[in-house]
């Protein structure tokens, strides 16, 4: 993955223009291979295009074996340079409060994967989504959150995936019930299932041609 980005500044600087196509926080949910981190990147970029601010990505994969390695390229040949990229697979509600400002958006991307690598470290789970919903709550500036949504196959055969499924669920409630804009991903096609974001955050979705 992109070596970690320097340390942000806190705030924005003098006159810097505010990435207004986004609400303060979008949560982009879907299926794999669904086109949610596709579609969560181009939103992001469009909400700072005509200006010089670099989005941030908050990455929380680890590449551990040679498949998510090379999941990790693609997404990094996607981006190309227009982003700065942070890598922070536990901690990444200190992350966003170090680094979220007003002018600058973040993409996090994921928060299943987050997960995941909290269950293998033998973290709270509890005690980090708490973690995480305050930190969401007063953050600088806009965020876009990528989760997969897994509850929708079969029920798991083993006691740990089950665990896994059910947090997942759990852990997605939790922030769309917190953001005001929630988006499904099918087959690339976004479906917006919330859309509670002031008239100032409410631009078209240049993506799409309307609102997404």
């Amino acid at each position: 993955m992109d070596a970690p980005a320097s340390t942000a500044v806190s705030a924005a600087s003098p006159g810097a223009p505010t990435p207004r196509t986004l609400a303060r926080l979008t949560l982009i949910i879907g299926g794999a291979r669904s086109g949610k981190s596709a579609y969560a990147e181009r939103l992001v970029q469009a909400s700072v295009a005509g200006n010089a601010i670099r989005p941030l990505y908050l990455a929380t994969a680890r590449a551990e074996d040679a498949e998510m390695e090379e999941r990790i390229r693609r997404h990094k040949e996607r981006r190309g340079g227009r982003w700065e990229t942070c890598e922070e697979p536990l901690e990444i509600a200190a992350a966003l409060e170090q680094h979220a400002r007003p002018d600058r958006p973040i993409l996090l991307d994921c928060l299943t994967l987050w997960l995941g690598n909290l269950l293998g470290a033998g973290r709270d789970i509890a005690a980090e989504k708490a973690r995480l919903l305050t930190a969401l709550e007063g953050l600088a500036g806009p965020v876009v959150l990528v989760a997969n949504e897994v509850g929708l196959g079969i029920v798991p055969d083993n006691a740990l995936a089950r665990r896994f499924r059910d947090a997942a669920g759990v852990l997605n409630q939790a922030v769309a019930a917190v953001a005001p804009r929630v988006i499904l991903m099918a087959a690339g096609l976004p479906l917006a299932m919330k859309d509670a974001a002031p008239d100032d955050a409410m631009t078209d979705d240049p993506i799409n041609g309307g609102k997404p």
